[in-house]
């Protein structure tokens, strides 16, 4: 029986367009109807060198379904190498074009001595939602476009986290998780953001290992980037927010990485005497502020939900109520990540559930006694069940409609000061 999905968190895989746009001078190439794009990337941020209104389409209609879209998308790759100045261009395929048959990947192959390297991704929205159409673009830059080197660059560190735009702090994420890595004397190298793009991308195969900080997404291009280059990976799987967690990070970065036990303890020695100083200066508000009760949900990908939740256990003593992930998290992953949601302070375990059906989250929240006001974290689509529930909310994952996010970060322990504010400064509304 046919079920209707209510508040979606993700998107179809063609959607791995943001993880394009997210390589600076990269563009994709859409081989789909004309009103993919504008659907897809309709979020703040889309703007920039290029734009979703812009994107080379192929604007495939009932003619190209009866007949076939191969010539279209020829021309078409054939146009936007001759009018966009960009450095990579990637071709993405839709239900439709997949659906008649078009051989996308042959088409592309014939463009294989351009000037500009031309790659695909088959992201077709039946195949999988835009967190496995983002492995799979990274996939086809592993496969198509880099090459095997005997070079390595001491203390390089490819560091993978987070999906490009979809995730509303990838950018600040990155540049922290960068700083973090640098700090142990290592050399950050990611391909997203500003001043990075191609040159990075082109140093993936010198890298000394792969730094992977996600619960599951990119796990499988971490697999193929050791296949093909030999390259080691360490997969972290939790995001680093607050003192407890980054410091855990640094150390196990630091082992892999067979840095110096004093140097990492003496990096992380002097963040949390300044960590906690901020702390204790506002002990007073954190424990006198007694409006907010002690309990919390999540509601988010597994990235978040996870990252939150210990945050929250761990360094601010709250305790989880039924927490929610929302992104389609494949089976193969799942135990694993539940897992991780029994590794809390003082033995506490967080009740974890898979969901992407925002109407059965609702109604279990709104029949959850939190024992007080509750603090809600997640999306847009949690602001009505927290009135409802007189909960404190605070938007923190796609989609996110009301605040505007240009390069903040949560991660680090700077970032675990920055979500308590954010916390705090919706808190003390109710004394206004």
């Amino acid at each position: 029986m046919a079920k209707v999905l209510d508040q979606p968190r993700y998107k179809c895989a063609m959607a791995a367009m943001q993880t394009v746009h997210g390589i600076t001078r990269a563009i994709p190439i859409l081989h789909s109807g004309p009103g993919c794009a504008e659907k897809l990337e309709r979020d703040f941020g889309t703007s920039g060198y290029f734009s979703s209104h812009i994107f080379p389409c192929t604007n495939i209609s009932e003619k190209e379904i009866i007949f076939g879209g191969e010539k279209k998308l020829k021309e078409t790759i054939e146009n936007a190498l001759k009018v966009v100045d960009a450095d990579m261009y990637v071709v993405l395929t839709s239900c439709s074009s997949e659906v008649v048959g078009d051989d996308a990947g042959e088409i592309v192959k014939s463009f294989e001595n351009s000037r500009k390297p031309v790659i695909y991704a088959s992201t077709p929205g039946f195949k999988g939602n835009n967190y496995r159409g983002h492995e799979w673009v990274i996939d086809a830059i592993i496969e198509q476009y880099l090459k095997p080197t005997d070079k390595k660059i001491k203390g390089l560190v490819n560091i993978w986290s987070g999906v490009p735009l979809h995730d509303p702090f990838w950018l600040g994420n990155l540049r922290e998780l960068e700083k973090l890595v640098a700090e142990l004397g290592l050399i950050p190298n990611t391909i997203f953001g500003y001043g990075r793009g191609i040159k990075n991308i082109d140093k993936i195969p010198e890298a000394e290992f792969n730094l992977l900080v996600s619960p599951w997404v990119g796990i499988e291009n971490m697999k193929l980037l050791k296949k093909k280059f030999n390259t080691p990976y360490l997969h972290y799987p939790v995001l680093p927010v607050g003192a407890f967690e980054t410091s855990k990070f640094l150390r196990a970065v630091g082992r892999f990485a067979e840095i110096d036990d004093e140097k990492v303890e003496s990096i992380i020695k002097s963040h949390e005497e300044e960590y906690y100083y901020y702390i204790e200066r506002f002990a007073d508000v954190f424990l006198e502020t007694r409006v907010m009760s002690k309990r919390f949900v999540v509601i988010s990908d597994a990235q978040y939900t996870l990252a939150l939740t210990k945050f929250l256990v761990n360094d601010f003593g709250l305790f989880p109520s039924k927490q929610y992930i929302t992104d389609d998290t494949p089976v193969e992953y799942q135990k694993n990540i539940k897992d991780y949601f029994k590794e809390l302070n003082d033995g506490i375990e967080a009740e974890v559930e898979f969901c992407t059906d925002g109407y059965k989250i609702d109604n279990e929240i709104r029949h959850t006694d939190f024992f007080g006001y509750p603090l809600i974290l997640g999306s847009s689509w949690e602001k009505k069940i927290a009135a409802e529930t007189k909960a404190h909310y605070v938007a923190i994952s796609w989609p996110v409609f009301e605040r505007l996010i240009i390069n903040s970060s949560y991660v680090g322990y700077s970032g675990g000061l920055r979500l308590l504010e954010d916390i705090y400064s919706v808190v003390l509304t109710r004394f206004n």
